[in-house]
Order: C-alpha cells, then sequence, then structure tokens
C-alpha cells in the first residue's frame, strides 16, 4: 500500500498580511464627489447663516466701531447702566449685540449699553470673558436699513425721548441716508403710530435750531417740545434769542428748561426768574430780663438768673415748701 504525504498546515506570522480589496475607481471617484458636495453644502449654509444674522459670533471690543452710525441714544439713566453692568458680571452677556462688517471691523447697529457696559466690566476685572461681545453680523443692503435696525431694537428695549427720536432723523437726513422728511419718518418709524410720528416730526425743527446748544435735551417733555416748534414756525427770531439766552443760561448756571419754559409762556426767556420777596418772619418779643434780686412780701428774698431761681427768708417753712411745690408741679405740663 503506497504511503500517504502528510501536508504541513502554512504557518502565518507577522510579516504575512492580506492585501486590501482593490476599490473599483468609480466608486472612489463617486465617494470624493459626496465628500465635496457635502462640504460645499455645509459652507453655504454657514455662509447663508452668516448674511441673515444667524450666527452669533465673539468679537473683541476693540474691533467694534461705535460711530458707525448716528446714535439716537443721548442719554441713559445711571440707574440702567449699573443694572446692566451687575446682570452681565453675574449671568454673562445674555443677548447678542448687532454689528455690520466694515473694512477694519465691525461697525454697531444696536447694543451699545451692552459695549459699554463689557468695557467697563474689562477695565475693572481685567477679566478676558469681557473682552469681547457676542455679536450677530448683518448685511444690510443699504445704510439706511442699518438706522432702521437700531431705531426698531430702540423702540422696543429703550425709554427714548422724542427728541433723540428726532435728532436721529435729522442726523440721517443731513448724512443723505433719506431725500426727505417724510422719507426718514416713515423709513424710521415705520412701525409706530401715525400720532407718534407726528410728534416726532414736530420736535425736529427744535433739534434743527437747538441742538448744538442744548446739554440735556432728553429732559424736554412732550408738551413743552410742541410749544417750542410753534413758536419757531411762527417767529423767525425765536431760534436766534433762544440759542443767545441758552448760552447766558449755561454760564449763569440757570436750568435749560427754565428758559424755555419762559420762551413758550411768553415771558422774557433771557431776564432771570424774579426771585420772590423775602417772607417776613415776625420776631417773638423776648421775656423780660430776669432779675437779679428782688424782696418779695412776707419777708422772702428771691435771687434770679437763667437757669435757676432761689427763694430764701424766714417765711420758708415747711409749709411755703408744700405750696411751692404743688404749684411747680402744676406747671410741669406747660
Amino acid at each position: 500500500m503506497a504511503k500517504r504525504k502528510r501536508l504541513t498546515p502554512a504557518q502565518l506570522t507577522d510579516s504575512a498580511h492580506v492585501a486590501p480589496t482593490a476599490r473599483a475607481p468609480i466608486a472612489q471617484i463617486a465617494g470624493d464627489a459626496a465628500s465635496v458636495a457635502a462640504f460645499e453644502a455645509l459652507r453655504a449654509e454657514l455662509d447663508s447663516a452668516t448674511r441673515e444674522g444667524r450666527i452669533i459670533r465673539a468679537i473683541p471690543l476693540d474691533q467694534i466701531h461705535e460711530a458707525y452710525l448716528i446714535r439716537d441714544r443721548q442719554h441713559t439713566a445711571d440707574e440702567d447702566v449699573e443694572a446692566l453692568y451687575q446682570s452681565i458680571r453675574a449671568r454673562g452677556q445674555q443677548a447678542p449685540i448687532e454689528v455690520v462688517m466694515v473694512e477694519n471691523g465691525f461697525g454697531l447697529i444696536s447694543g451699545w449699553r451692552r459695549v459699554q457696559a463689557l468695557r467697563a466690566l474689562h477695565a475693572d476685572t481685567g477679566e478676558e470673558r469681557f473682552a469681547k461681545v457676542q455679536a450677530l453680523i448683518r448685511q444690510p443692503a443699504a445704510q439706511k436699513d442699518a438706522y432702521v435696525a437700531m431705531v426698531e431694537e430702540n423702540e422696543i428695549r429703550a425709554n427714548l425721548s422724542f427728541y433723540e427720536r428726532a435728532r436721529v432723523a435729522v442726523q440721517t437726513l443731513r448724512a443723505g441716508v433719506f431725500q426727505t422728511d417724510k422719507d426718514a419718518l416713515q423709513g424710521l418709524f415705520a412701525a409706530v403710530s401715525f400720532s407718534k410720528r407726528s410728534k416726532i416730526k414736530s420736535f425736529m425743527p427744535v433739534v434743527e435750531a437747538l441742538d448744538d446748544v442744548l446739554r440735556a435735551p432728553q429732559d424736554i417733555p412732550e408738551r413743552l417740545g410742541l410749544a417750542l416748534s410753534k413758536l419757531l414756525a411762527e417767529d423767525e427770531g425765536a431760534a436766534a434769542r433762544l440759542r443767545a439766552h441758552l448760552r447766558e443760561a449755561h454760564a449763569s448756571g440757570t436750568p435749560e428748561r427754565e428758559v424755555l419754559e419762559r420762551a413758550v409762556n411768553g415771558g422774557p426767556a433771557s431776564s432771570a426768574p424774579e426771585k420772590p420777596e423775602p417772607v417776613q418772619t415776625p420776631v417773638a418779643e423776648a421775656p423780660p430780663a430776669l432779675p437779679r434780686q428782688r424782696t418779695l412780701d412776707g419777708g422772702l428774698e428771691m435771687l434770679a438768673r437763667a437757669g435757676r431761681v432761689v427763694v430764701q427768708g424766714d417765711a420758708v417753712d415747711a409749709e411755703f415748701v408744700a405750696k411751692l411745690e404743688a404749684f411747680l408741679q402744676g406747671r410741669g405740663g406747660r
């Protein structure tokens, strides 16, 4: 019988390896194309989100240009600034600002108070978390759209005066953003009522005549502002007189509002308010001077001075003392 040959199994070593299955060229090309398409779709979505202001970015404060727009807010109450300062310090910035990309940074559209609070916090604490501001990047089609965005935010968040609203309308007209009063009012304040736009328009002549001499125009109430507008429309020389009177008031420390009130009430705005006659307070008659020494009936002698009375003599006995004590007790309630 023939002897069978034993087969030895192959030994696998570390050097042995299995060659990878070759990928079909068409599958590789299709996979690469899909990856590129997915990347392009993601980039397009990010670009779209950035243009539409749907992505919040952390921007260094030194890249924010607050003078990009003429601000409508002229005055911020100290308590409001302090409250925002403390809120951001405790909880961080909760609402993003709005900016637009400009040549050397980002122009501020809305969020002026938040930027100021962050600047103050960074200066006070030195913490890096306050060195950047969370922002939405807008791309308005025209500068007037940026102004509209600023005004709309402040109409919601800030209690602006009629003067401040009128001032931004006047300033945008001067800058050529809008061509007519009507365009400015309808463009900036389309969301407010007709009556409110009418009042803003009435304040515009006051801004044009007095803006560079007023120091606290945000304190002009609605009634006074409308009266000033009427005065300026009816009296051609009123603007020049008011400007002169306001400068005199600043030099003398007279409140601006007093000058304006006197002007609309028909009084001489430049004259100082009449001082009321001093009230004559009747002077009480001084009590008669206390006698230093006086002899009384019954052999008594009284020595008196302010705060002290001494009665002495033979008549000072127990009965006299009792009567004197009763008399003094009766006067204690007077």
